[in-house]
C-alpha cells in the first residue's frame, strides 16, 4: 500500500463539477492499494498516518502530528501510484489491485483513519478533480512494505 500525504491549509475534491469533500487544515492523502496489500499493510498505515510529526510547533519545528492539532484527512484513490514507468514511455499499472479488492481497503481505510481524525473521501474510481493549498510544502510518501 502507498501513499502520498500533502500537509495542506486547505483541500478539495469535485467530481462533475460538484464538490464532494473538503478539508481545511490536515492532510491530504493519495492512497494506492496494490496486488498482495493485507490487513497488515492497512494496519501499518493506521499506526503511522495519525501519528506522524509534520505539523509545526509554537517555534515551527515538525513536533505535532494531525491529531495534535485537531486536523482533518481527505482520502482520495489515486491506483496511478503503482504506476511503474522504467520501461517504454507508457506506465503499467499492473501492480494495482483489481477495483473490487483495492475499494473495499480504500473503504476501510477511511473507517480506521476515522478513528482518530475526521475523514472526507473522494469517490472511488471516479475521475475526479482535486485542489490544494500547501502548508510548507511538506510532502511524504509512504510505502507499507518498506516499514523496516
Amino acid at each position: 500500500m502507498r501513499a502520498v500525504l500533502q500537509r495542506v491549509k486547505q483541500a478539495s475534491v469535485s467530481v462533475d463539477g460538484e464538490r464532494v469533500g473538503s478539508i481545511n487544515k490536515g492532510i491530504l492523502i493519495l492512497l494506492c492499494v496494490e496486488e498482495g496489500d493485507t490487513a497488515q499493510d492497512m494496519d501499518y498505515m493506521e499506526r503511522k498516518i495519525p501519528t506522524l510529526r509534520i505539523f509545526p510547533d509554537e517555534e515551527q519545528h515538525m513536533n505535532l502530528s494531525v491529531t495534535d492539532v485537531e486536523g482533518e484527512i481527505l482520502l482520495i484513490s489515486q491506483f496511478t501510484l503503482a504506476g511503474d514507468a522504467r520501461r517504454g514511455t507508457r506506465p503499467s499499472y499492473s501492480d494495482a489491485a483489481r477495483p473490487e479488492a483495492a475499494q473495499g481497503m480504500y473503504d476501510e481505510m477511511a473507517v480506521r483513519l476515522s478513528r482518530y481524525v475526521p475523514v472526507k473521501k473522494g469517490v472511488f474510481g471516479a475521475d475526479m478533480q482535486v485542489s490544494l493549498v500547501n502548508d510548507g510544502p511538506v510532502t511524504l510518501l509512504l510505502d507499507s512494505r518498506k516499514r523496516f
